[in-house]
């Protein structure tokens, strides 16, 4: 347990001191390592909770964790990362959610399809248009061409 704490503080840790390389403010507000920032901040704080948690009253083994589960979570996310860039955040992010949904999470089509195309298209226009923030279109020219 004690190692899964650590490991969520290291990213904490990491996210706070790469952020800030990026710029927590600038002349005309806040910076692109502002939100980072904040996010690793959380991270470590909840790493600490989770820590005095665990001492004062120390968790039980964890008995059915789906270790496939946790595996395929982690091996999708790689995925996701390494094809971001070539499939573009819209369409990889639904690949990622309807693969976690439908496949894994055995849910309904109509579901997994509102619930991806939310996450996916949703996020990156709320992203993109809403907060200013770009997110990676795809390096297909078809693909870049109809928005994707």
């Amino acid at each position: 347990m004690l190692a899964g704490i650590g490991a969520f503080a290291a990213v904490g840790a990491y996210v706070l001191a790469t952020s800030v390389d990026l710029g927590l403010w600038t002349s005309l507000g806040p910076g692109p390592g502002l939100f980072p920032f904040a996010m690793g901040a959380v991270l470590v704080a909840m790493a600490v909770v989770w820590l005095i948690q665990e001492l004062r009253r120390p968790s039980q083994t964890a008995e059915g964790v789906d270790r496939g589960l946790v595996i395929a979570v982690v091996l999708s996310l790689v995925v996701l990362a390494v094809v971001l860039d070539l499939l573009g955040f819209q369409l990889g992010m639904f690949l990622f959610l309807m693969y976690h949904l439908k496949l894994r999470g055995r849910r309904g089509w109509p579901s997994s399809l509102i619930t991806a195309l939310a996450g996916s298209v949703g996020a990156f226009y709320a992203f993109n248009y809403g907060l200013n923030v770009s997110l990676p279109v795809s390096a297909f020219p078809l693909l870049n061409t109809i928005g994707l």
